[in-house]
Formats: C-alpha cells, structure tokens, sequence
C-alpha cells in the first residue's frame, strides 16, 4: 500500500498576515530550525511493514496534494490544528481515500475526531498502527484502537528520519512523565505518567546518525531522572552535536554534575517552564517540580555552565490577578532570563484543567483553533478575558522592547559563543513574532 502520514502546519497561515516579508521570514526561520512540531509520524512509519510504502509530510494546510494516489491517510494533530485537520481529512474523504486520525487530540475526544475519520487511534501507535493495518487490508477496519499496555522504553522504535529541511532533526529519549501538572497534555495519552527511558546506547547511535550538527531533545523533561540523563551525556560526550532540552527548575538547581555533563555533550540552553511566580498558582495546577524561591538559583547555575535559559510563563490561573504581570517583569530582568516568552493558560481537552473547567461553565469557545496559548479560551477568576489577553500582549511587547532585549543579548556574551548566537537569533526572532496575530486568524471551512 502507498501511505501518506500527514502532520499539517499552520505557519504559512500566520505569514499571511504579516505586513513586512523580513519579520514573515524570520518567522519561518525559527518554526523550521529550532523547532520539530513531532516525532509521532517517524515513529509510526518505523512500525510499518517494510511490504508499504510511507511518505511523511509535514506542509501547511493549504500546501496539500490531494491528486497524489494514496491507499490510506494517517493524520496527527493537537488541538490547534484540529480544525485544519478536519479539513483536510474531510477532503480526502470526499475523493474516496480513506483516512485514521490520531494524536494528542484525537485522542481526547475520539468521538469527535471519528466524525472526520474512519478510523482513529487513540493514545500510543507502536502497537495498535500495524494491527490496524492488517485489519484494513482485510476490510475489517474497526473505529477505535487503543493500546492496552504502555510501549516500554527498549520497545520504543528509532524513528524513520524524515530528511526534511523545514525542521532541526529532534531525538525522544524517554517518553512519560510522572508530574501530571494539571493543565500539561501530556496528561491526556494513555500511560504517559509512566516514566520510560529508552536504552542509553540507543539514543546515541539515533543521536550519530543525525544529519547536521544541532538537534532537539523531544522529552517533556530531561530532569525527570538525572541519573539516567547524566549516563546519556556521558555518551554523548566528543559526538560534536549541539542541543537543546527541557528540564525542570528544581534539578536544575541543585544538580551540579548534571550540568557539567550537559554542557560537556553539547547542550546549548534549557527550556524551563517557571510557569508562574505564585508558589500558590503553582500548587493549585500541581506543577510540583517548581518552588518560586528557587528559581534564581537554578537560572544562575545554568548560565555558570555557559548555556541559556529559556523561560516560560503561563498566565490566567486563578489566583492571578493585574499584579502578576508587573512582578514577572520585573523578575525576568532581575533574573536575566536570556529568552522569555509570555504565554496565556490554555485548557487543553483531555487535560485535568479542562474537566474542571467546564464542570464549572468557564469555557468560553470550543473553537479548537482558538486553543494555542494566544487567546482566552475560558473565563479567568480575577480579570476579564480581553484584560488577560492584553495584559499578556503588553508584557510580551515589553520582554522584546529594544532596551530590554539588547541588555539580554549583551549579557548573554557570557555564555558559550554557539548559546549566545542563539540567544541573538532566537531574540531578533521573538521581536517580530506578531503576538497578537491570533486574534485574527480563524479555522477555515474550506481549503482556499
């Protein structure tokens, strides 16, 4: 069988609206270069028999072919794009290809996404894909697949390399997370809690084989188990690969060899969610890798082994209100953050924060477009919705005023000459991203 995995992107939507072509472009440039949107469709191409033929694609929505033969169409998507998603599902469909659905919002609402689908798996696809594949060359292709168990980290396949230039390569070296912070999607697949490590050499030889020299790590946390993380550095150490992670505060604090290791084998920066500067905020959501008098610390450790901190705040939890925005302001210039982002606390179906939220008839729209941390999607407890979003607008427009951003680029020439070149980029960058684009943009009901 000829099959088509389909990831679609929205990038080319958004560089629609913008003004000048440069700040278009630089837009792109950071989508396609420190950025991988999954591994989801590489890792279920791995799992296909050799007798089909996969082709992954990864384009903007309205970049789809649809006169291409194909058998069958996998498409995965979260909750952004699931309108787009929609879409193109609804199209194919429409020209008798027959299509499965599966991601992280799919898997959420199944239901739903079997409206679009003729089939969709739910959950983790290692298992359940070729089971699947089977059963439709058999013409008895069921509704729903689900995994029973967890793929374990030595079951987890090296993903077929999609050689694509749109993206950095990226590399998963554990899947599962144990926090379950509420409003985190990893909550929503099934066995994610359970923290799986795939086999260090492993990860290695996937990490050799990589074309380029810099790379993302896919994990939700590479803090999560230090041990196992220092054992992979320790490999890792003379492959001349750079990187970039996410860790979590608290580790990043306290463990030294930690980052002297990471530093060693390449890393570049750490993506640390700080999420909030309210130890309260941070309780409420279960976010228990965080204590605010911490997070000092843990960004001056990190900068004492020459790499960046990239660091994200999350605003709307209840116990925020007008004041919340001021102190993050001034924390990130006292902290010297080197690339912080202001985002606004989104609801993701299938997460904790979700149910609640609705059990409590605070979901304003379910125009899952509108689900990308740039817009209000539920009703905040001590703001109005338009106060969330310009307040968070405002901040951001400040954290990338010319002042500010060219005192963290100077003080970023501290650090590793590579860590400093992306500080510059990854700040010219955030400077022209069009925040407030969102608010413009809608789902589409027809391909253009």
């Amino acid at each position: 069988m000829r099959i088509l995995l389909l990831s679609p992107l929205l990038a080319d939507y958004y560089h629609f609206y913008y003004q000048s072509s440069l700040k278009a472009l630089l837009h792109a440039s950071v989508l396609r270069t420190i950025s991988h949107k999954s591994l989801a469709l590489e890792a279920v191409a791995a799992v296909t028999p050799k007798e089909h033929q996969v082709i992954i694609q990864k384009v903007p929505y309205d970049k789809v072919r649809y006169d291409d033969p194909y058998d069958l169409v996998g498409i995965h998507c979260v909750t952004g794009d699931a309108p787009f998603a929609y879409v193109i599902a609804d199209t194919f469909r429409a020209r008798g290809t027959p299509v499965v659905l599966g991601g992280y919002h799919p898997s959420a609402l199944p239901e739903e996404a079997k409206q679009h689908a003729d089939s969709v798996v739910i959950g983790e696809a290692e298992i359940s894909w070729p089971l699947l594949l089977q059963d439709f060359q058999q013409g008895r292709l069921k509704p729903f697949y689900r995994q029973e168990k967890p793929v374990m980290g030595e079951q987890i396949p090296t993903p077929v390399q999609n050689n694509s230039k749109e993206f950095s390569p990226a590399v998963q070296a554990a899947r599962g997370c144990p926090y379950q912070c509420e409003f985190c999607s990893e909550t929503i697949i099934n066995a994610r809690k359970l923290y799986r490590p795939r086999p260090v050499q492993t990860v290695v030889e996937e990490i050799q084989a990589l074309p380029g020299s810099t790379f993302v790590f896919h994990d939700p946390s590479l803090t999560i188990n230090p041990e196992y993380s220092k054992q992979l550095f320790s490999e890792m150490v003379g492959l001349k690969k750079h990187f970039f992670c996410n860790g979590n505060a608290d580790t990043l604090g306290s463990d030294e060899e930690l980052l002297e290791l990471a530093h060693k084998a390449g890393c570049l920066g750490w993506l640390i969610g700080f999420e909030s500067l309210s130890q309260e905020a941070l309780d409420s959501v279960k976010k228990k890798t965080n204590q605010v008098e911490n997070y000092t610390l843990a960004i001056e450790k990190v900068h004492e082994h020459a790499m960046m901190v990239c660091g994200t705040f999350l605003f709307g939890f209840d116990t925020d209100t007008a004041d919340v925005f001021d102190r993050t302001k001034k924390f990130v210039e006292i902290s010297h953050i080197d690339v912080p982002d202001a985002l606004i606390l989104t609801p993701f179906p299938g997460t904790p924060l979700f149910h609640r939220l609705v059990s409590e008839g605070r979901i304003l729209t379910k125009d899952w477009s509108k689900y990308d941390h740039k817009h209000v999607v539920f009703q905040p407890k001590h703001m109005t919705p338009e106060d969330l979003l310009t307040r968070t607008f405002r901040l951001y427009k400040d954290f990338y005023a010319v002042k500010n951003m060219f005192k963290r680029i100077v003080t970023s020439l501290n650090l590793d000459y590579y860590a400093f070149r992306c500080v510059l980029f990854s700040s010219l960058t955030m400077r022209n991203v069009e925040f407030n684009i969102a608010t413009r943009l809608e789902a589409p009901q027809e391909l253009p």
